[in-house]
């Protein structure tokens, strides 16, 4: 018997393989990390790519603008950032003898946030509104954000020299912290053969095909929202998150905003599956991105070299799953 969606999706899933394919005629590889990318954007939310210098970082947030007919933004974080270098400023106008308000390069559809972590707090803390509320104030104007509004930000997890530890409150406003790992040897090699074929990147990046407009995009979130949710499932969700609050291993559990973004990022995923319903494989696969960043493990356990994946893994295994 051939299942039938309550929920057309053909469209959202054409629209989302013709994305693929353009990341893919530069990314290659991280076909999990690029399907979990389009996730958060169709979720509305924001996403930290943790990786090593020379994964693709940079690289999937470029080509992933380019095959969505929207403006993009980067901001290179440096100990020497300032907030109006990332929002933007008021300045005089001598012609009409008034102050000016000069957008920062934050006033973008998707923003690149290139090593988040280099710059201190005072300018890691001009992210705060303009993440959550898609707003920025500024001498007591407001700037609404237009839509879509995406930020990725990147960092690298090995060099602590001349960086800052990102607060909990800035963490908790990425709906996901992804680890970009090292390639296979079969997709390193099909790096340097790209490498070796092509004149350079940047005329490959250049040459790819916008495959959606921002209109279309809101169209395809509308869809997700209507994802078929069942009660027992959003009982599963909260059981497992309000188990990182009590549980020994850890010092700080994750907020009921780790429960919304766990409830709309399986949608989303159940959707570019091409399913109108969410099932506990999705919980499960995607509680590891949504929580990682938002809990903290007691002193001991981090002694014991426990990370919190193994907690997020444990916490999974013990909680009853619905059937």
């Amino acid at each position: 018997m051939e299942f039938t969606n309550r929920v057309e999706l053909t469209d959202l899933q054409q629209a989302v393989d013709n994305i693929k394919r353009e990341i893919g005629s530069v990314v290659v590889g991280q076909q999990l990390t690029i399907e979990y990318i389009l996730a958060a954007l169709l979720a509305d939310g924001h996403i930290l790519l943790e990786g090593v210098p020379g994964v693709a970082k940079t690289l999937l947030a470029k080509v992933l603008a380019k095959t969505i007919d929207v403006d993009f933004g980067r901001i290179q974080f440096t100990p020497d950032l300032m907030p109006t270098d990332v929002l933007g400023t008021s300045l005089y106008n001598a012609k009409n003898t008034d102050f000016e308000f000069k957008r920062g390069p934050v006033f973008a559809n998707i923003v690149l946030v290139d090593e988040v972590n280099r710059a201190p707090a005072k300018t890691q803390s001009a992210l705060f509104e303009v993440m959550e509320e898609r707003q920025v104030t500024v001498d007591g104007t407001t700037y609404p954000m237009s839509e879509p509004f995406l930020i990725i930000a990147t960092q690298n997890p090995v060099e602590h020299e001349g960086t800052y530890r990102l607060p909990e409150a800035q963490l908790d406003r990425f709906i996901f912290k992804l680890h970009v790992g090292y390639p296979s040897a079969t997709d390193e090699m099909g790096i340097l053969k790209g490498h070796h074929e092509r004149v350079n990147l940047g005329e490959a990046i250049s040459q790819l095909k916008s495959v959606i407009n921002a209109e279309q995009l809101a169209a395809l979130k509308d869809k997700v929202r209507s994802v078929h949710v069942e009660e027992k499932l959003m009982e599963y969700i909260v059981s497992a998150v309000a188990t990182t609050r009590v549980h020994p291993a850890l010092f700080l559990g994750a907020s009921p905003r780790a429960s919304v973004a766990l409830l709309n990022s399986c949608k989303a995923l159940a959707a570019l599956r091409g399913r109108d319903f969410i099932t506990p494989d999705d919980v499960q696969e995607l509680a590891y991105p949504v929580l990682r960043h938002r809990i903290i493990l007691t002193p001991e356990r981090e002694m014991e070299g426990a990370t919190p994946d193994d907690i997020i893994k444990l916490i999974l295994e013990k909680t009853e799953v619905p059937r």
